[in-house]
């Protein structure tokens, strides 16, 4: 009997598991898929995350960003977004008093940095590449594996991803739409090394620039999912003439190396909670990553979890009882419904090519610019500081 059970050890999942441990709780973590081992010269993967500094205190806090930070990343000192070469906003961590704004980490390093973590705690257990045949909620939960073990845990955490088990078995409905644009990542390796992560808006959906470490850097190209579809097709020396023409001039001439497409998906849970159930990260959202702000919206989760579970302890109340769960909730619903739809705004504004929308909103862009303060403001909320 554990007092937690948590569905999923990913980005997301291993940092709830970490800081409800580290509360003095016993946690078993489910994790279907173990990333493979790090190895310095293996070449870097094509999921990769933009973690905001927010996001690195909470991993600092639960020992995981030094395990992290150990391997390989990319600081990001400065962000640019623009439409029109001639209407650029631009942000630089030191008008936030920074020395970064975030950084740039392979999906499986962060995931590898918090196993790390978790293998330190001698109150968690890791069940390595398991899967739930059966999930049965009550007091206790029961979670059945394929193996024919039984966990049993007072609180359940559904930290599965957007196809959630966990949701499934609590009954907890969704909303949302898949975007008519899917998304292609491009992995590639220049011959330099850049600090800027930019974005440049086409009606036809953005193109962005993401640098990694050692002169690697992920492209990701929106477009019409025919469109992808023809440009994964080509070899990487016809795909590379195709970036050159639809994407900004490169500093540094670069290679292809690997591409994979994906749809967008807008996905939001009708509820995050019901009895001795809660739902964290894609489990509960899944977000345009026009922003990057998907695993950040996730680790914001995890902090607001983390204060309930603690007050809850602290007052000695049942950590799985519906009203300490719906103060989670409270917390993150309306903040991650408000980021979902600016993002979904902005996506809107920029995927058309009418003549007045488009003045106005390279004016706009001109004026948030100089936007002196506010400007800054706007960064520090997207960096969640």
């Amino acid at each position: 009997m554990y007092d937690v059970c948590v569905v999923g050890g990913g980005m997301v999942g291993g940092a709830v598991a970490l800081g409800l441990a580290r509360s003095g709780l016993t946690v078993a973590v489910l994790e279907a898929h173990m990333p493979s081992a790090y190895n310095s010269a293996q070449p870097p993967d094509i999921r990769v995350s933009a973690i905001g500094l927010a996001s690195v205190k909470l991993l600092e806090s639960l020992g995981a960003w030094q395990h992290i930070a150990t391997k390989r990343l990319c600081p990001l000192r400065h962000l640019a977004v623009w439409e029109n070469s001639d209407a650029r906003t631009q942000f630089n961590a030191a008008d936030a008093d920074e020395s970064v704004l975030g950084y740039i980490v392979e999906n499986r390093i962060i995931q590898l940095g918090l196993l790390d973590a978790v293998a330190q705690h001698s109150n968690i257990t890791l069940y390595q590449d398991a899967t739930p045949a059966d999930i049965r909620l009550g007091q206790p939960n029961r979670v059945t594996l394929s193996s024919g073990e039984e966990i049993c845990a007072r609180l359940l955490v559904g930290a599965d991803g957007a196809r959630s088990r966990v949701r499934q078995a609590a009954g907890i409905g969704t909303h949302g739409w898949q975007y008519s644009q899917h998304a292609m990542g491009i992995l590639v390796k220049t011959d330099g090394q850049q600090d800027i992560t930019w974005q440049q808006f086409h009606p036809c959906g953005p193109r962005a620039f993401l640098p990694m470490y050692d002169g690697y850097a992920s492209l990701v190209w929106y477009d019409e999912p025919t469109t992808l579809k023809a440009l994964g097709s080509l070899s990487k020396g016809r795909l590379k003439e195709q970036i050159v023409q639809q994407f900004p001039a490169f500093a540094d001439d670069f290679d292809v190396l690997q591409h994979a497409a994906f749809p967008l998906t807008r996905m939001h849970a009708n509820d995050y909670v019901k009895a001795g159930v809660v739902l964290v990260g894609d489990a509960a959202h899944t977000i345009n990553p026009l922003a990057g702000q998907g695993v950040n919206l996730g680790y914001r989760d995890v902090a607001a979890l983390l204060d309930v579970v603690n007050g809850a302890i602290e007052k000695n109340d049942d950590i799985g009882s519906p009203d300490v769960l719906k103060a989670y909730q409270a917390k993150r619903r309306k903040d991650n419904l408000l980021m979902m739809s600016v993002m979904d705004a902005i996506y809107m504004t920029f995927s058309n090519d009418i003549t007045p929308l488009k003045h106005l909103r390279n004016l706009g862009l001109k004026l948030a610019d100089a936007a002196g303060p506010v400007k800054t403001q706007v960064m520090k909320y997207a960096m969640g500081i």
